[in-house]
């Protein structure tokens, strides 16, 4: 019931925001900790930003650390990824996940028991 939005098409340098909705209300998010994953065009699928449930603590990847943000408001039920300074390699489809898992796991895939369908993120360069 996780529907992410946002991605989009934009030049090398550029900024977009994605969003996660709970749409379907299957669980109750702020039980859950968020994050988002990315799959590029013939690659496996990669672990990008998660935060805790309560929103007090975030996990990056090395590679966007410092030019993404994650972020959540629970009263809406939604998860937010504030993509600054895109680079071509960010390139992908970006997925948001829920898991009960504790934040250093969370960069697991298998620890995830909810998906998103995937929002398409393409910079140019």
């Amino acid at each position: 019931q996780l529907q992410a939005f946002g991605g989009g098409l934009v030049q090398a340098g550029g900024s977009l925001r994605l969003s996660c909705v709970d749409s379907g209300r299957a669980f109750n998010t702020y039980d859950y900790g968020m994050a988002w994953f990315r799959q590029a065009p013939g690659k496996d699928r990669e672990f990008v930003s998660a935060i805790r449930s309560n929103g007090d603590r975030t996990y990056y990847t090395d590679s966007v650390k410092g030019r993404f943000t994650i972020s959540r408001d629970n009263a809406k039920n939604t998860v937010y990824l504030q993509m600054n300074s895109l680079k071509p390699e960010d390139t992908a489809v970006y997925y948001c996940a829920a898991s009960q898992a504790i934040l250093s796991a969370m960069s697991t895939e298998s620890m995830y028991k909810y998906w998103g369908q995937g929002t398409e993120v393409t910079v140019s360069s």
